[in-house]
Parts: C-alpha cells; sequence; structure tokens
C-alpha cells in the first residue's frame, strides 16, 4: 500500500491508480467520457484532464498489413517510426508458411477473425496484388487505402518503396478528424 501524507490527509495511492486503470478501461471499451466519469464517481472535466494530460498523439488509429514485401523489417521501421497502430507484413516465404501450415478451415477462421479485428482500427492501409485490393476494398469499404504492388497472381517478394509507404501513412494521419 502506498500511502502519502498531503496537510492532515492520507492518500491511498493505490486506490488512485485502481480507479484510473478502470477508467481507463471503460474509456477504451467505448464509454464517454461522462459515462466513464459517472461509474468511476468522479467529474467529467477531471477524465477530460487527465486523458489531455496523458496524451502523447490525436489521430486515427492506423493498421499496415501487406504481403509478399521483401523489404519487410525497413517498412515495418517506417511504420514503427510513423506510430502506425498495428503492422503485419509477410515475405514470399512467410505468406506460404502461413497457409502451408493451416487446415482450410483453420486458415478459413484465421483470416476471417484477422478481418473482424480490423473494424476496431479508423484506418486499414494495405498492401497487395490489384486482386487481393480489390477483395480488402469489398470488404472494408472507406477504410482502406491500398498500394497495388503488382498484377496477380505475385510471385516472390516485390521491394514496396518505404518514401511511398511514409507519404501514404502521413496522408492517411492528416485526414484524422481532431
Amino acid at each position: 500500500m502506498a500511502l502519502v501524507r498531503v496537510g492532515d490527509k492520507v492518500i491511498d495511492r493505490d486506490k488512485i491508480d485502481r480507479a484510473l486503470d478502470r477508467l481507463f478501461e471503460l474509456r477504451q471499451n467505448g464509454l464517454s467520457q461522462a459515462e466513464a466519469a459517472a461509474r468511476v464517481g468522479i467529474d467529467r472535466s477531471f477524465v477530460s484532464r487527465i486523458e489531455n494530460l496523458g496524451e502523447v498523439r490525436k489521430g486515427k488509429r492506423v493498421v499496415l498489413i501487406g504481403f509478399p514485401v521483401g523489404n519487410k523489417a525497413e517498412i515495418e521501421a517506417v511504420a514503427r517510426s510513423a506510430g502506425v497502430d498495428y503492422t503485419w507484413l509477410m515475405n514470399d516465404e512467410e505468406r506460404w508458411a502461413y497457409v502451408q501450415d493451416r487446415s482450410g478451415i483453420e486458415l478459413l477462421n484465421d483470416v476471417v477473425r484477422e478481418i473482424s479485428g480490423l473494424q476496431q482500427y479508423d484506418q486499414v492501409i494495405f498492401l497487395g496484388s490489384d486482386f487481393r485490393v480489390r477483395l480488402i476494398e469489398a470488404i472494408l469499404g472507406d477504410k482502406v487505402t491500398s498500394v497495388v504492388i503488382g498484377r496477380s497472381p505475385i510471385h516472390g517478394d516485390v521491394e514496396v518503396d518505404p518514401h511511398e509507404i511514409s507519404a501514404v501513412i502521413a496522408a492517411v494521419r492528416g485526414g484524422a478528424d481532431q
């Protein structure tokens, strides 16, 4: 227990930490500041002040997915430095191993699970063949910003221009409602 004396008060820091953890959990689960504040027993304006105090960045939650990317490490570094929230890139060998290591139903379930998980993001940047780009755009609609890296079927790794990906990420971030 971490107790702090302030004047004639004794304050339990652990209790504050638990309340903040609960507050952030409620906010991450979609509750408004007012709803979360009411559940934790604090004022809505305090929630706003706490969030502003800890804010690292505003903007869209972005995911970058692509295959077969030959310079995967370089593109991952670009995504990391740009603050992309989730990156899943595979080279040609990895994508074939991913497919071959699963039965048909396992592969279908994994793909559906991955696609449904994308709903938590504001924007999906997808790198792939012209055919796969059309598929993902049909599924996710306006959420997708696509970069066609080749005509389907792509055989082998494709070197992706890191400057182009950096520009796409910046454009997606710049369109965020802040």
